[in-house]
Parts: C-alpha cells; sequence; structure tokens
C-alpha cells in the first residue's frame, strides 16, 4: 500500500485571500516503510510573504526569486501522488491552498487525483480528545525526535508526520502487513505459510488422556453446549 505524506508552507493564512505555497513536500511510505523517495520545491509565489508567516517557517522572498512557479512543477506533483493515499495534518489547509494552485492553471482538484485523503489532526483528536495534537506534541507523545525543527519545514514536517502516523496507526495495521500473503498465493485459496518463529507446542498422550477424564467427568454433572 502506498501511502504520500504532504505538507505546505506559505506565504499566508488564507487560500482565497490570495496567498500562495512557497514551499511543497511530499514522502513515499509503502507497506508501512519508507521508500527515500520524496516531491520537494520551493516556489516563487510572485507576491510577498505575510511578516508573521515568515516568522513561522523562515523563508524569505529573496531565497525564493530563483525557484519554480507552481506550474511549472505542477504536472511531476501530480504524478507523483496520483492514485494514493494523502495524509496531511490539518488537510483542510493545505488541501484548500493546492486546489487554489491547480484552479489557477485549470487543473482539477486534488480529490480527484488521489484515492484518498487521510487528515491526522483529526484522527488525533478522535484518539486523544481534550489534548494538545499539533505535530509537535505528537511527536512529543509518540517520542519522535523533533528537535531539528525550529521552524517549519514542509520537507522535515512531512517526514515528521509520516513518523507520528505510523506511531498512531500501529497494532492491527502492523499485523496486517508482517503476515500478508507473498506473492505466489491466490486469492481464494487457503493460506498455509506461516512466520517462520512461530512455536507450536503440542500436548502429549497423557494430557490429552487428563483432559478426556476431566470431559467425562464435566458431562457427568451437568449438559455441555459443545
Amino acid at each position: 500500500m502506498r501511502h504520500i505524506f504532504l505538507d505546505t508552507e506559505t506565504t499566508g493564512l488564507y487560500a482565497n485571500q490570495g496567498h500562495r505555497i512557497i514551499e511543497i513536500a511530499a514522502v513515499e511510505i509503502v507497506n508501512r516503510r519508507p521508500t527515500n523517495n520524496s516531491f520537494h520545491f520551493y516556489l516563487n509565489p510572485d507576491r510577498e510573504i505575510d511578516p508573521a508567516a515568515q516568522e513561522v517557517h523562515g523563508i524569505t522572498l529573496d531565497f525564493l526569486q530563483d525557484k519554480p512557479k507552481f506550474t511549472e512543477i505542477a504536472s511531476d506533483f501530480i504524478e507523483f501522488i496520483k492514485d494514493t493515499t494523502l495524509i496531511i495534518h490539518n488537510a483542510p489547509f493545505d488541501v484548500g491552498f493546492i486546489n487554489m494552485e491547480l484552479g489557477l492553471i485549470e487543473r482539477q482538484p486534488i480529490e480527484n487525483v488521489v484515492a484518498n485523503i487521510i487528515d491526522t489532526l483529526k484522527m488525533a483528536k478522535d484518539m486523544r480528545p481534550g489534548q494538545r495534537n499539533s505535530l509537535d506534541a505528537l511527536c512529543r507523545f509518540y517520542n519522535i525526535d523533533n528537535s531539528q525543527r525550529s521552524l517549519h519545514g514542509a520537507l522535515l514536517d512531512a517526514q515528521l508526520l509520516a513518523e507520528v502516523y505510523l506511531a498512531m496507526t500501529r497494532g492491527q495495521e502492523d499485523l496486517m502487513i508482517d503476515f500478508q500473503y507473498s506473492g505466489t498465493d491466490i486469492a481464494g485459496e487457503k493460506n498455509t505459510h506461516r512466520p517462520a518463529n512461530l512455536f507450536i507446542l503440542k500436548a502429549s498422550d497423557e494430557e490429552l488422556k487428563s483432559h478426556e477424564v476431566y470431559l467425562d467427568k464435566m458431562k457427568g454433572e451437568k449438559k455441555l453446549i459443545w
């Protein structure tokens, strides 16, 4: 299963007020394992950056002057995320900005490109109601090292989000991955594979005989339903 973890940095808070994306990053995880395959660009927004936003991410307009515009990277971006499960922290914010950028170049919205979008902020609120569920708070809760995050940055935040999501979903999904069928299994046939380290302890003849005696005794005392 292919998951893409995405984050953006922007010139301000509101896409509908003309703010633009200035950094976009997407990190690939396949079957819960990092692939070192990522998509990352700084972008020239063709507008000023709000001072409050710059304090958060530290990206200056001077730094962005020679960077590509969104339209130049849009096709590669769409190809990278196409048909995947997209995972974003506070998804409405990033999706709103991406759809604004796509709309400006007459491309279809991101919901029509990917298979699914998961909002980890909503997940965290459901799992930890009443708690702080920022990315930093979740890193602390799951003991994930975020010491390099002195400022927000799309690539680092996407990588941290991947670690947080794997920690949040550890459990049943791990079992599904650890014990998935091999490529030679045929759908509908019984899977006879066992993990190599599964130890099976069989009862001895004496233990089986004692068990039969115990069951006979129970039958004499009450009616059994098995």
